[in-house]
């Protein structure tokens, strides 16, 4: 692989974490909080992008096209816990209405521990399996049909390290004490929103598991 083929997979590979989804989401939504916190999530979110980088580069897309019953078990799943998370979200936002915090400390407090943050940053990202399909589709192309280990070993390494201090300076950005102070009002909306695209993205999710075989037989 070419200097320049790996400098193209690390631009993409940021691109595709800057997408809208739920990791982008989860991320945000704390950082409007609690720069702890939307660290703590996106540490979280980055040891599930570990594993399905790890997983792609040596091979899974090829298992789950070929037994696409695995992808869609795992993505009911994650559907289902999506959907979970949106529907406690908007839960948290109702209650924020009728009790806000007294201030940006209080509205940090009310997150829960950064062990817990970060168990939900990583289920999170383990909830969508298809990412290995999209990584697939963007390494493949570009690496050598049997790469010898220290070049898999330094794709993973540098796609998930960019891919995480792009979340962590997202964080840093986001979570600044001016930031923070004027979305303080806007924090029960915030929850409810990101609640709302929760349960969205997991119904798609479960429609995705229901019908992902003959997409991937296409």
């Amino acid at each position: 692989m070419s200097w320049s083929a790996f400098a193209a997979l690390m631009f993409m590979n940021l691109l595709g974490a800057l997408a809208p989804g739920p990791d982008i989401v989860l991320v945000t939504r704390y950082a409007t909080r609690s720069r702890k916190h939307a660290i703590a999530a996106a540490t979280g979110i980055q040891l599930g992008v570990l594993f399905w980088y790890t997983i792609t580069v040596f091979g899974a897309a090829a298992v789950l096209t070929a037994f696409p019953g695995i992808l869609r078990a795992i993505q009911g799943i994650g559907g289902a816990f999506l959907i979970f998370m949106g529907v406690r979200s908007i839960k948290g936002g109702l209650e924020l209405l009728h009790n806000p915090p007294a201030d940006i400390e209080e509205a940090a407090l009310r997150l829960g521990s950064l062990g817990q943050v970060f168990r939900t940053g990583l289920a999170t990202n383990l909830s969508n399996p298809k990412i290995v399909l999209y990584l697939a589709a963007m390494i493949a192309p570009l690496l050598p049909p049997h790469p010898p280990l220290w070049l898999a070993v330094a794709l993973i390494l540098g796609l998930s390290l960019s891919a995480y201090l792009t979340f962590v300076l997202l964080s840093t950005v986001i979570s600044t004490s001016a930031i923070r102070r004027r979305m303080l009002a806007a924090g029960p909306w915030i929850d409810i929103a990101s609640g709302a695209f929760f349960i969205i993205a997991g119904c798609v999710l479960i429609s995705a598991s229901v019908g992902i075989a003959p997409q991937l037989h296409a």
